[in-house]
């Protein structure tokens, strides 16, 4: 039997900050926080491929700022098959949710060919609910999203904070394991989104730690964000 990830809402911020107000930050969590064990160096690099119907309902909801929306993308690590995973990320207000069940290689390949009966026979809803977007809406993939993540946790409120450093769009290409997959950054330089998720409470310890002059918080999206980015890259 697969893993299936059971729907948990929580809190979701992001600041788009400097390099140099990361490092501040770093310092001051670190004495406090842990760095999450998946870091073995540090940081791990996520690479996400994101679908999308045929009226890129996905994008155009995100742009008007609609108050429930989801989107549908296929997760790995550092170009790794070792762990994949199928996630539905629904937003709700100021509440973010996520399901996920784990995909074998093969099924992840047979997604990607357009074969995705199998999934309708899957125990997990976000299988089945894929399944239907797909032959309903015509969801179909639209681009890859990579960064590299370096996470930190605490138990308390469950708080997870991330940095994510050089956000890139895949380009010309939908494979996920791709080590040398085409990309273009898409941040200034110096620039990053720090996310702060929590379930019920941010402890007032990590607030004191999280205060910086001029960090700005943004409705950032790195998957409109790197949709726009695909798309100037095809118009030259």
């Amino acid at each position: 039997m697969q893993n299936s990830k059971k729907s948990k809402f929580r809190h979701e911020l992001k600041f788009l900050i400097s390099t140099s107000e990361r490092d501040i930050i770093k310092q001051r969590l670190q004495t406090v926080l842990s760095l999450d064990a998946n870091a073995e160096n540090g940081s791990y690099m996520i690479r996400s491929l994101y679908f999308d119907d045929m009226w890129e309902t996905a994008y155009s909801e995100k742009l008007m700022g609609t108050n429930t929306r989801r989107k549908y993308r296929i997760r790995c690590y550092n170009a790794s098959d070792k762990v994949i995973k199928l996630e539905c990320k629904k937003k709700e207000g100021q509440y973010i949710s996520k399901t996920a069940a784990r995909l074998t290689r093969e099924e992840t390949d047979s997604i990607l060919r357009g074969d995705v009966d199998f999934l309708k026979d899957r125990k997990e809803k976000v299988c089945r609910d894929f399944y239907v977007e797909w032959k309903a809406n015509l969801m179909r993939p639209k681009v890859i999203v990579d960064y590299d993540r370096e996470p930190f946790v605490y138990p308390f409120g469950d708080v997870r904070i991330t940095f994510d450093n050089f956000i890139r769009a895949g380009v010309s290409d939908f494979n996920l394991f791709n080590p040398e997959l085409p990309v273009l950054e898409i941040m200034e330089q110096g620039q990053l989104i720090m996310e702060v998720k929590f379930t019920e409470y941010l402890p007032n310890i990590i607030r004191d730690l999280l205060r910086i002059e001029n960090c700005v918080a943004v409705a950032a999206s790195k998957y409109v964000m790197c949709v726009e980015k695909s798309k100037e890259y095809t118009m030259h």
